[in-house]
């Protein structure tokens, strides 16, 4: 096997030039000046120290440009991860406290592990299992949770909850409590925040800005947002006042090591980490397929796997929590020219430099700019479109989504997701337990045949023509035989029942025997079973069996030549 399969970099790197090199570290640059921010904005929503958020933001970049497939993808702390982090360590310890940071680093070390041995067993296609809707509906619950519960923060007040409900309450009873001092920095944060990703940059072109230097000054919105604020606090001594503040953040890079070993804490936290495994994993693929199909590349499912669990093994070695592939970011990185891979390892040396020389100035930031940067960010996340259109063509696709938006706004974010998994799971189960089949005529002057519900078709009463358009298998074959009942019990004239199976891929050992069942129950009803347009796979499974030789009809090449002869003998 070769070692560009699990070492990609060994591909895109024999090509890599100076002139990839300048596309790359131009879109670092950028990425950078996003990700500052929003690292320490995301490390607070878990419930743990800012730097933390820097931390998540070195190696596991790093990890992910060697084992990665995505050119553009740009892995750091996301905000429903983050979310996700806070409550599933909340469950074992008291945020802010040594114990939770340490609750923080082993989900990180266990979805690396779950991510690695994933990728290892090829399991990629688990990201097939979840349908969109649901996902989509668990990300606009969480974002909405993340935005209301940000809100305490520029408000300045103490509210808390873990449901909407309880949130929506806890505000409404500690609005008389509103700290004005930190309103007045909080709110033109959020109004700032919320016009720059829009206006600013229309703006600077208006001014005659060209457009690349107009994006890249409206990306540093938050930036501004944070060193405008920070200064305001400096200048009329707003912490004293009471407006809460980052505080000291230690100077340095990640403290490297390996995790401590708690097998009953680990225990606890494994299935949380299964869940934040399984969205991360779901969430970055999707958007790094996006992103590939733009430029016509190729994504890896599998050795994306590995690449995210390298990036959280290395967030856990960096004493940080669970990171994964972020929407935003990454769409700021393909626009901003990012080539290959190399391009978050740049970013992660602009963040290690930050870390080491630029903490000193963020003692003073206050707290109400971050909390705005995270409800700006995850609005964005909030779709509220994708649940009407849903509505209006699959009931039952809405109905697994309603259930995951409801349950993770009035339950939990654990509940929301895991009943979106198992709802995502039972829909599938149930639609492949339930084929389309068909009964279908001949169409008047050709040789084509189709569903006599649909079209003016010619059937004959002595002929039974079933198309099946799936496999067959165990979880449907009970449908196939019920169907092929209740057609029998009204056509008594029936001497011939025909197949048709254009559709079959592929029949399992339950169905087999299925379909021998069926066969002598016909023959004992006095009716011949055949098969038409069976595929050259199918057909080379069933000459290794004795169906083919219990069968009472034949089986025809094609569906016309079956009604032909059946019809004239």
């Amino acid at each position: 096997m070769s070692l560009a399969r699990f070492l990609p970099i060994l591909e895109w790197g024999r090509s890599y030039n100076a002139a990839t090199f300048t596309s790359d570290l131009n879109a670092a640059v950028i990425v950078t000046i996003m990700l500052i921010p929003q690292s320490l904005a995301y490390a607070m929503l878990a419930g743990l120290p800012p730097e933390i958020g820097l931390y998540a933001s070195i190696l596991p970049l790093v990890a992910y440009a060697l084992f990665g497939t995505s050119r553009t993808l740009a892995v750091g702390p996301v905000a429903v991860v983050s979310l996700m982090t806070l409550t599933a360590a909340g469950r074992v310890a008291e945020p802010g406290t040594q114990a939770f940071i340490e609750a923080a680093i082993a989900l990180a070390t266990l979805s690396g592990g779950i991510l690695l041995l994933m990728g290892l067993l090829r399991l990629g296609f688990i990201a097939n299992l979840l349908s969109h809707p649901v996902i989509s509906g668990f990300i606009t619950a969480s974002g909405l949770l993340i935005a209301i519960g940000q809100l305490k923060s520029i408000l300045g007040v103490s509210a808390s909850g873990e449901t909407l409900l309880l949130l929506a309450l806890s505000l409404v009873q500690h609005l008389p409590d509103v700290h004005l001092p930190t309103l007045a920095v909080g709110l033109p944060a959020l109004a700032f925040l919320f016009w720059v990703r829009k206006g600013l940059k229309p703006l600077l072109m208006q001014l005659g800005l060209p457009n690349r230097p107009a994006e890249l000054i409206a990306r540093a919105g938050p930036i501004m947002a944070v060193a405008a604020s920070t200064a305001a606090v400096v200048a009329f001594d707003l912490d004293a006042a009471g407006v809460r503040v980052v505080g000291a953040v230690p100077q340095s890079l990640p403290p490297l090591g390996l995790p401590g070993f708690d097998a009953e804490q680990w225990q606890s936290l494994l299935i949380p980490a299964l869940l934040i495994s399984t969205i991360g994993f779901v969430e970055s693929v999707s958007v790094a397929q996006t992103l590939a199909a733009k430029r016509r590349q190729r994504i890896q499912p599998d050795q994306e796997l590995i690449g995210l669990g390298a990036a959280n093994l290395a967030s856990a070695a960096s004493g940080a929590y669970p990171v994964t592939g972020g929407f935003a970011r990454s769409v700021v990185n393909f626009d901003a020219g990012a080539e290959t891979p190399a391009a978050g390892a740049f970013t992660a040396v602009g963040i290690s430099l930050a870390a080491l020389f630029l903490t000193p100035f963020l003692a003073r930031l206050p707290v109400a700019t971050l909390a705005a940067t995270i409800i700006v960010a995850v609005l964005t996340l909030v779709d509220l479109k994708t649940p009407v259109r849903v509505w209006r063509y699959s009931r039952a696709d809405f109905s697994a989504m309603a259930a995951t938006i409801l349950l993770t706004l009035t339950v939990s974010v654990e509940a929301g997701v895991t009943a979106g998994v198992v709802l995502s799971l039972a829909l599938f189960l149930w639609r492949a337990s339930r084929p389309h089949v068909a009964v279908v005529g001949q169409v008047p002057g050709t040789e084509h045949f189709r569903n006599i519900l649909r079209h003016q078709v010619i059937t004959y009463p002595n002929i039974l023509t079933l198309r099946i358009d799936d496999s067959l298998t165990y979880l449907n074959m009970r449908w196939v035989e019920e169907f092929l009942i209740e057609e029998l019990a009204e056509h008594p004239e029936l001497e011939h029942v025909v197949l048709m199976c254009s559709a079959v891929n592929a029949i399992d050992a339950s169905a087999l025997e299925s379909l021998e069942a069926i066969n002598q129950r016909l023959v004992d009803g006095g009716i011949q079973l055949h098969l038409s347009e069976v595929k050259g796979p199918v057909m080379d499974r069933l000459q290794d069996t004795h169906f083919l030789q219990a069968l009472s009809g034949r089986v025809f090449l094609s569906q016309h030549q079956a009604v032909e002869a059946l019809r004239a003998g």
